[in-house]
């Protein structure tokens, strides 16, 4: 039988805590401060518009030709990774998804934890996973501290950072105005950044720093809470994030201000259609370019193969990737298995 978020112990869409009417249409509160060249007073934007015309989402649904996508109910975890990682050492384990664990200088790091069955306000429809979590959440070491990019469902998982918190694990580092939508939800000791704030955790440097999306859990929140990447800084080097992002100068910038990243986390999925997708999402040949962009030592391929977002099939983003690192001369671009940690040079 498939073993699911049910099996690490997460009852699913129980945690959620508000009722669904609230769910679907009120789920994030307003955030206020002062404006900057990202944030009008009410709402925050890219440096670079992004959004579709209105009817464009309705146009995608009516003509979706999806991929080709499997269940895997046979699945097999990976190993339980190590306790930490010594100063100056640096390991990836990809869980699945935009789920990473970063261990650096004896510090355990998550980004976007979701150990949940489905992305959705409501716990019995949505997207569902096709693979469950690469490695069972009780097998996870103690978390330091937890990156949360923006407040998309398969990027903000409530039920999953309450199980985290029950665990006693670090505080939940995010964009401006998701510490108040986590705290909605009992999240306690989160922190919310501007585009290029730091927060000093564990004897790292956490940056926020700009990508080119957009955020909405609900009908009426569109783009009241921020979104971005992170750059982790210690003596193993500078670690990048990207979360969810559209291809931008942002590359380049963060490449300049964080030279020399020694690792690059970059998202490889949800890019078909692409007169739909290619504002806020990078396709894979991109995600190549990022890699040059940001001048990073090794990129990791994220956020493919679990979730069914877009209309690219299972395997078609690990295909791209190939074709576009064969046109480039091979740069040391990593594809983990799920459940599988990689010791970074």
């Amino acid at each position: 039988m498939r073993k699911t978020a049910k099996a690490a112990g997460i009852t699913i869409g129980a945690a959620l805590g508000v009722v669904a009417i609230e769910r679907i249409f009120f789920a994030s509160s307003r955030w206020r401060g002062a404006v900057s060249d990202h944030f009008d007073g009410q709402r925050f934007h890219n440096h670079e518009r992004v959004w579709r015309t209105e009817g464009s989402l309705l146009k995608w649904m009516a003509t979706r030709q999806r991929g080709e996508w499997s269940e895997h109910r046979d699945e097999i975890y990976g190993p339980a990774p190590p306790e930490r990682e010594g100063e100056g050492r640096l390991r990836v384990t990809f869980i699945n998804h935009a789920t990473t664990l970063i261990q650096m200088d004896g510090v355990n790091i998550l980004t976007d934890p979701v150990w949940s069955e489905r992305v959705s306000p409501v716990s019995f429809a949505g997207p569902k996973r096709h693979r469950a979590p690469g490695i069972r959440f009780e097998d996870l070491p103690a978390i330091d501290f937890v990156l949360v990019s923006h407040n998309h469902y398969d990027h903000m998982d409530v039920a999953t950072l309450r199980a985290l918190a029950e665990r006693n694990s670090g505080p939940v580092i995010a964009p401006l105005g998701n510490a108040a939508l986590m705290r909605r939800h009992g999240i306690r000791g989160c922190v919310d950044l501007d585009w290029w704030e730091t927060f000093e955790a564990n004897g790292l440097d956490v940056t926020v720093v700009p990508a080119r999306h957009f955020s909405s859990r609900a009908v009426s929140d569109r783009n009241r809470n921020l979104w971005g990447g992170f750059v982790v800084s210690g003596p193993s080097g500078n670690v990048y994030f990207a979360g969810d992002t559209g291809w931008g100068e942002h590359f380049a910038e963060i490449g300049r201000r964080f030279a020399p990243i020694r690792a690059a986390l970059l998202p490889i999925g949800s890019y078909l259609p692409r007169w739909f997708m290619q504002p806020v999402h990078i396709d894979p040949a991109q995600a190549v370019d990022a890699h040059f962009a940001l001048g990073a030592r090794t990129s990791v391929a994220v956020h493919f193969g679990t979730f069914e977002l877009s209309d690219e099939g299972e395997y078609d983003p690990l295909r791209d990737l190939d074709y576009a690192l064969a046109g480039t001369g091979h740069p040391p671009f990593l594809v983990l298995d799920q459940g599988e940690g990689r010791d970074l040079p």
